[in-house]
């Protein structure tokens, strides 16, 4: 069905330099039952600004982004 899981996602983000430049709160927009603000939210409560994108993400930013996500 061309679906890849989160964890995939952020993961291909550093080798793949169209991932890599997504920004990180179009990514959650996409994801299923999370909408602007459910994803504005998740993002504020882990510490990563609106601005970032995939390949900018740290490692712990990642770590808490898929604990928060499951």
């Amino acid at each position: 069905m061309g679906s890849v899981s989160l964890k995939d996602l952020l993961d291909q983000g550093q080798s793949d330099e169209v991932v890599g430049k997504m920004k990180v709160l179009a990514v959650l927009e996409s994801l299923p039952g999370l909408g602007k603000v459910k994803a504005r939210r998740v993002m504020d409560e882990v510490g990563i600004s609106d601005t970032r994108r995939v390949q900018g993400l740290g490692d712990q930013q990642r770590r808490k982004l898929l604990e928060k996500l499951g």
